[in-house]
């Protein structure tokens, strides 16, 4: 298995470009196969879990075609669709789930082993089925407690539904099957991330009837069919906020280039409370954390607008060295502390009290042999690795991989002491 070998650096400085959002792409292409027609969707980042999702509209009958750099994804999604998505390519992605809406439009049925990931909490699929069978999908029970989830539809109709809980997942889903459904939806207290304006945005240039996303209440007006169109992917507010986190750690200099800033404001809050100088500008956003002495703030994650639960981790890193004690408060997934025994190995001393992270702060950190527990842990330990002494030895970073387009090249570009190593 591949490793990162990461020793410590100078601070990054120098200008690194921002890849187009993980977490919009996956959707939009699951959203290509509401049509018969060809969507090209653009600024599609170099991932294992795009590659995955590109692998499993294929096994269900559209046709995948990419540019010679994978920047361009064409989705041809024809009249002849399997409903089945196979488990040998689900069991790889949570997001894997997201084509059951299309699924049941398309075909009647929608047939998905409950998908894999990333170990970081239950993620249950409860609300999307619940939103479903207000739709008027019948879902097998039986089979769903095989861990399979078989649901079947004649035809969709628009109905008021109310998310307990503002699921990412459960919004994006609903949207997707309530836009061809006969009638209007309302979905109240549906999540408001930019990902998912942006599967809005697409679905209404494919002819879709969409009000009020980025709100907490959005009204969907059925339509009897929707037409391939281009679109270009948002930029990924989640690596950009990476490479902020990195850069204010290690009293770097960097332009983060293609950024949306407003997605990003709760993190950049932070930043400037921990001593970063952080400026929109022209070509994204100038990230200073040479100009003041690094100080500890507290973070508690939240749906957007608040901060993101996938930059807890690399927000934890940079606050194992910030002077004075901190805590961090974790409320979306209830596993996304197990970077914390990683960062421990490494000197950083950190307690969990249930929900709740206490980090001393002020620890001059070594190199350990540590794993990349997630995704978004994975890039945290790299940069760690950044500010330890002696080298850190990171395994499984496949998970790495997953979200982070070409990370050990950004990193080194902007200074870093990083290597991969293929087994």
């Amino acid at each position: 298995m591949a490793k990162f070998f990461v020793q410590k650096s100078a601070p990054l400085r120098g200008e690194v470009e921002i890849s187009g959002s993980k977490n919009a792409v996956l959707p939009i292409m699951a959203a290509a196969l509401l049509t018969e027609e060809k969507c090209e969707i653009n600024g599609v980042p170099q991932l294992r879990d795009v590659d995955v999702m590109c692998k499993l509209l294929e096994r269900l009958g559209a046709h995948v075609e990419k540019d010679p750099e994978g920047k361009t994804v064409d989705i041809t999604a024809g009249s002849d669709l399997s409903c089945e998505a196979p488990y040998d390519l689900v069991k790889m992605m949570r997001a894997s789930i997201l084509v059951l809406g299309a699924l049941l439009i398309r075909t009647g049925r929608g047939v998905i082993p409950l998908p894999g990931g990333c170990a970081i909490g239950k993620r249950p699929v409860e609300l999307h089925l619940k939103g479903l069978k207000a739709l008027g999908a019948v879902v097998d029970e039986n089979q769903l407690a095989r861990g399979i989830v078989d649901a079947r539809a004649d035809k969709l109709k628009g109905n008021t539904i109310y998310l307990d809980f503002p699921s990412v997942g459960a919004t994006e889903v609903i949207i997707m099957a309530a836009s061809l459904a006969e009638g209007t939806t309302i979905l109240e207290n549906a999540a408001q991330e930019p990902e998912i304006v942006d599967l809005a945005n697409f679905l209404n240039k494919m002819g879709a009837k969409i009000k009020g996303v980025g709100t907490d209440t959005i009204k969907i007006e059925g339509v009897e069919k929707l037409k391939g169109v281009n679109h270009n992917v948002i930029p990924d507010r989640i690596e950009a906020g990476t490479f902020m986190v990195g850069a204010v750690m290690t009293g770097g200099n960097v332009l983060v280039k293609n950024v949306v800033p407003d997605h990003l404001k709760a993190v950049i809050a932070k930043l400037r409370e921990c001593g970063a100088v952080i400026t929109p500008v022209d070509e994204g956003v100038l990230v200073q954390g040479d100009v003041n002495p690094l100080v500890s703030t507290d973070i508690k994650t939240l749906p957007y607008p608040g901060f993101p639960t996938d930059l807890q981790s690399p927000f934890m890193a940079l606050l194992t060295v910030a002077k004075g004690p901190s805590v961090v408060i974790e409320t979306v997934f209830e596993n996304r502390f197990m970077h914390v025994g990683e960062f421990n190995r490494m000197g950083a001393n950190i307690k969990i009290d249930g929900n709740c992270a206490i980090i001393p702060g002020g620890k001059n950190l070594q190199g350990a042999q540590v794993v990349a527990t997630d995704l978004r842990a994975g890039a945290a330990v790299v940069l760690t690795g950044l500010i330890a002494d002696g080298i850190t030895e990171i395994s499984q970073i496949y998970h790495v991989d997953r979200g982070y387009e070409n990370f050990v090249n950004k990193l080194k570009k902007l200074g870093a002491n990083i290597m991969r190593v293929e087994d």
